[in-house]
C-alpha cells in the first residue's frame, strides 16, 4: 500500500468545502495519482491538477486512468498546449500550471471545478507561484467553496497557510553510490557511469543530465547500450514512448522533466550528473540565458525517488559526499532568476500590476520587475497605471512569451498569418542546431504543432507571398527591435548599443544586417554571442524597427548635423547649416535623455564610489552628465568635470583600473556590475592569497577563471573557497588541464600565470 493511502481521508476532508491543505509528501508515496481521484469521489464537480510540465500531466492522468482500468479523456483526462483529452464524464482534469493561469485569467471564478490540487509546488517554476497566487484570491473574493491542496515533496512556510499533512517517505530503500567526476568531462564521465550501473545491476537505468545536448553526448558515447531520451521537446508518441516499460532493457537518458510526477515502468537504478540547467537574465543588455549549475539536495533526493518506486533502488551520484554537503537545500525560486515579462504581464491582466496585494511566495526583485515593465510599455501591453491594455490581453492570450505574441500579432499582416506563424514557433525553440532562423524552418519539424496553435491566435488571418529569409527576419526584427543589428568591423552593433558576434563558420556570416532573437553573454566575454539570427536588408531593419527610428538635429563645432538613427545604429547624417546655441543644446538634451549617456570605465568607477563612499564623488547618472554636455561636451571631459579635487588624486587608489594579484599580473577590474567591482583572474593567479582583494574597503566579486579562461566559481570568500569549492574545481578540472598546478593546499601555493612545461 503507497503511503499517501493512510492520509487520503484526511486530505478529502480539510480540502472539502472551500478548505485548503499543504500535503508533504516525498517522491513514490502516490501523491499526484491517488490524490486527486480520492477528491473527485468526494465532489461533484470536477477537479483540477496541475503540474509544471507538459509531460508530467500527461503522465499523470495515463497513470491514473490506467489504474482506474479506463482510457485517458474518460473519467481522467488532461488539458496541455496544444493537445487535450476529456470527455464529458472527466472528473478528474490534469493541466499544466502555465494553463491553469490563463484559465484563471479568462475566468477567476474556475466554473465547474470544485478543487486544485497545485503539484510539485516546491519547485517553484513561475506559472506555479502565479497560480498560486491567483488562487488564493480567487477563494477569497469570488469563490469561498472551491478546495485549494498544494502538493509538495518538501515543507515549505511560504505554500499556504493552511492545514498541512505529512505522509510517510518512500516504501523502499535507496542503494547510493557516490562516483565523482575526477576531473572528465561530464558527458563523459555519465558515459562511464551509465556502463558501470548497466554491468552492476539488473533494471531499467534514468540517466539525468542537464540538457539535450547532454542527452545526445551521452547516447552516443555509450552506442553499445539501447537508450531512450527523454525531454520536454520531444513529440508527445517519443515520450511516450520513454514512459511505457519496454521488453528489454534500457537506459532512459532525460533532463529534469523527469524529476518529479513521473513514474517511469522498469526504473530501479539512477546514474545523477547532479547538474541542472537554469534561466539567467542579463538585464542590463536585455539577454537572457540558461546556466548549469549544482542540483540542490532536494532535486537531487526527487532523482534519487525515481530509483525506488517499485522497489529497492540503486542511486550512482556523480559527485563525492562532501561536496553532497555543501549542495544547496533547495533549489532557487525562478522568479529570482528568470526574465519576467511574461510573469509581469499576467500579474497586470490579473489587475495586480507588480504583484502587488498578492500572496506571491516571493516579490518579484525591482530590477527585473522594471525591465519586464518597461518592455510592456514598449509594446502597448499596459498603460501607464501598469494594467493591461486590451492589446495586452490578446498578447497574453496567445500563450507565447509576450514580446513573441506581439510579432505574432502585428507580424501576420505584413508576412502572412502562416509565415508568422511558423516563423515565431520557431523562435520559441530554445535549442537550435544552427544559428539561421530560415535555415531550423527549413530542416527541422518539432515546431510545426505550436505553429498550427498560433496561426489559430491570428484573427481574420491573410496568407502572402513572402520569403523564408523575409519574414524570418521581420518576425524577429518585431519581438527584438533593440536587437536589430549592422556590421561594424568584425562585430555587429545591436539597436540596443550592445555588439555582438556571430560563431565562427556561420552561414550568416558578412550579412550586412541581421535581426537576432536570440543571444547571451557568457562570462569574461565583452560582446554577446549570437544565437540565433535572420540575415536582412536595411529596408527590413527600418520596417521591423520603426519605433526606434529618429532624426535628431544635432551641434557640432562644424555646425547642425542632422542624424538618422534607428535605436544606437547611426543610419545616415548630413550637415544642414550653422546651429544657434540654443538650439544646439537642446538638440544634445533630447538626443542624450533618448539613448542615455555613454557608460564609460570611468562613469562606472565613478558611479562605484558614489554608491560605496557617498560624498565627495558625485552622482554620475544620466541627468547630471546630460546638463555638463548640453554645450557640447564629451562624456569624458564631462566626468573629468565633475571630479571632486582634492579628492580625485585618489581616485586610482580606490577605484584602479587593474589590480595586481599574486601571479604578478594586472588585471582589469570591471565595475560595471551593481553589486561592486568584478575580477575575472585564473584560479592558478591566486594561489597563496587567503583574503579577498578589496577595493574601497569592499571585497571584490572573484570570478575565478580555468586555465582555458572559463569561470569555475563565483565568490566574496576566497579563504572560504580554498577550503571548500577549490576541492570540487580542482577534482573536476585536473585531468582536464594536467600541466597546469593543481596543489592540495592552494592557499600556500606559488601563484603563476603559465602551464607547467612539456616533459
Amino acid at each position: 500500500m503507497l503511503p499517501v493511502v493512510a492520509v487520503l481521508d484526511q486530505v478529502v476532508a480539510a480540502v472539502r468545502h472551500g478548505k485548503a491543505a499543504v500535503l508533504v509528501a516525498p517522491p513514490g508515496t502516490g501523491k499526484t495519482t491517488l490524490v486527486p481521484t480520492a477528491l473527485a469521489d468526494g465532489l461533484d464537480q470536477r477537479v483540477l491538477v496541475a503540474e509544471p510540465r507538459r509531460i508530467a500531466a500527461r503522465a499523470a492522468a495515463q497513470r491514473m486512468a490506467q489504474l482506474r482500468g479506463e482510457r485517458v479523456g474518460e473519467s481522467v483526462g488532461y488539458s496541455v498546449r496544444g493537445d487535450r483529452k476529456v470527455g464529458p464524464r472527466t472528473r478528474v482534469e490534469v493541466v499544466t500550471t502555465g494553463l491553469l493561469v490563463q484559465r484563471l485569467l479568462a475566468d477567476p471564478e474556475l466554473p465547474g471545478v470544485g478543487a486544485v490540487m497545485i503539484d510539485e509546488c516546491h519547485e517553484r517554476h513561475l506559472d506555479t507561484d502565479l497560480a498560486t497566487a491567483f488562487l488564493i484570491e480567487a477563494r477569497e473574493a469570488l469563490r469561498p467553496d472551491l478546495g485549494l491542496l498544494a502538493a509538495t515533496a518538501t515543507p515549505d512556510a511560504k505554500l499556504l497557510q493552511a492545514t498541512t499533512i505529512t505522509t510517510d517517505s518512500p516504501l523502499f530503500p535507496i542503494d547510493v553510490r557516490w562516483a565523482p567526476a575526477g576531473g572528465r568531462d561530464i558527458v563523459e564521465h555519465v558515459a562511464r557511469t551509465t556502463r558501470q550501473a548497466w554491468r552492476e545491476t539488473e533494471h531499467d537505468i534514468l540517466v539525468f543530465v542537464p540538457g539535450v545536448k547532454e542527452i545526445e553526448g551521452v547516447r552516443r558515447s555509450i552506442p553499445e547500450i539501447p537508450t531512450v531520451p527523454l525531454h520536454g521537446r520531444l513529440p508527445a508518441a517519443a515520450q511516450d514512448q520513454a514512459l511505457t516499460e519496454g521488453k528489454t532493457r534500457r537506459v532512459i537518458v532525460a533532463t529534469a522533466v523527469a524529476e518529479s510526477s513521473l513514474t517511469v515502468p522498469g526504473v530501479r537504478v539512477v546514474v545523477d550528473s547532479g547538474l541542472a540547467r537554469v534561466p539567467r537574465i542579463d538585464l542590463a543588455r536585455g539577454l537572457g540565458s540558461l546556466a548549469t549549475v549544482r542540483v540542490s539536495r532536494a532535486g537531487a533526493a526527487q532523482r534519487a525517488g525515481r530509483a525506488a518506486r517499485e522497489g529497492p533502488g540503486v542511486v550512482y551520484k556523480c559527485w563525492s559526499p562532501a561536496d553532497d554537503e555543501r549542495l544547496p537545500a533547495h533549489p532557487e525560486p525562478e522568479v529570482r532568476t528568470a526574465e519576467l515579462t511574461g510573469f509581469a504581464l499576467a500579474l497586470a491582466c490579473w489587475g495586480s500590476p507588480g504583484g502587488r496585494g498578492l500572496a506571491l511566495p516571493d516579490a518579484p526583485p525591482e530590477a527585473a520587475m522594471s525591465v519586464a515593465t518597461r518592455t510592456l510599455l514598449a509594446l502597448g501591453a499596459i498603460g501607464e497605471d501598469g494594467r493591461a491594455t486590451e492589446r495586452g490581453r490578446r498578447i497574453a492570450r496567445v500563450g507565447a512569451h509576450p514580446r513573441l505574441a506581439r510579432a505574432l500579432l502585428d507580424g501576420a499582416p505584413i508576412v502572412g498569418a502562416r509565415n508568422a506563424a511558423e516563423v515565431v514557433a520557431v523562435l520559441a525553440e530554445d535549442s537550435f542546431a544552427t544559428d539561421d532562423i530560415a535555415a531550423v524552418r527549413r530542416t527541422t519539424d518539432r515546431w510545426r504543432q505550436e505553429a498550427r496553435l498560433l496561426y489559430r491566435m491570428i484573427e481574420n488571418p491573410v496568407e502572402k507571398e513572402t520569403s523564408a529569409d523575409r519574414a524570418a527576419g521581420i518576425i524577429a526584427g518585431l519581438a527584438y527591435p533593440e536587437r536589430i543589428a549592422r556590421r561594424r568591423r568584425d562585430a555587429y552593433l545591436m539597436a540596443g548599443g550592445t555588439e555582438a558576434d556571430l560563431a565562427p563558420g556561420s552561414p550568416l556570416q558578412g550579412h550586412p544586417w541581421l535581426a537576432i532573437a536570440a543571444a547571451d553573454r557568457p562570462a569574461g566575454r565583452v560582446n554577446a554571442r549570437i544565437r540565433l539570427a535572420a540575415a536582412i536588408d536595411e529596408d527590413i531593419a527600418r520596417e521591423a524597427g520603426a519605433a526606434l527610428l529618429s532624426t535628431v538635429d544635432e551641434a557640432t563645432a562644424a555646425g547642425v548635423l542632422r542624424v538618422e538613427r534607428l535605436g544606437a545604429i547611426v543610419l545616415a547624417s548630413r550637415q544642414v547649416g550653422a546651429a544657434p546655441a540654443e538650439l544646439a543644446a537642446r538638440a544634445r538634451r533630447e538626443r542624450l535623455r533618448k539613448e542615455g549617456v555613454p557608460w564609460t570605465a570611468l562613469r562606472h568607477r565613478l558611479d562605484f564610489l558614489h554608491r560605496a563612499i557617498g560624498v565627495p564623488w558625485p552622482d554620475v547618472s544620466d541627468e547630471p552628465l546630460i546638463e555638463v554636455m548640453a554645450d557640447g561636451t564629451d562624456v569624458h571631459t564631462a566626468l573629468q568635470a565633475r571630479l571632486p579635487w582634492p579628492a580625485a588624486k585618489d581616485l586610482d587608489r580606490l577605484a584602479p583600473e587593474r589590480l595586481a594579484v599574486p601571479s604578478g599580473s594586472a588585471v582589469r577590474l570591471d565595475y560595471a556590475d551593481p553589486e561592486g567591482p568584478v575580477l575575472a583572474v585564473k584560479v592558478q593567479e591566486m594561489f597563496g592569497l587567503e583574503r579577498t582583494p578589496e577595493v574601497a574597503g569592499r571585497p571584490v566579486l572573484l570570478h575565478l577563471l580555468s586555465p582555458a579562461g572559463r569561470p569555475v566559481a563565483v565568490t566574496r570568500d576566497l579563504a572560504s573557497f580554498w577550503r571548500t569549492g577549490y576541492l570540487q574545481v580542482r577534482a573536476e578540472l585536473r585531468g582536464r588541464y594536467p600541466r597546469h598546478p593543481w596543489p592540495e593546499d592552494p592557499s600556500a601555493a606559488t601563484p603563476t600565470r603559465r602551464a607547467n612545461p612539456r616533459k
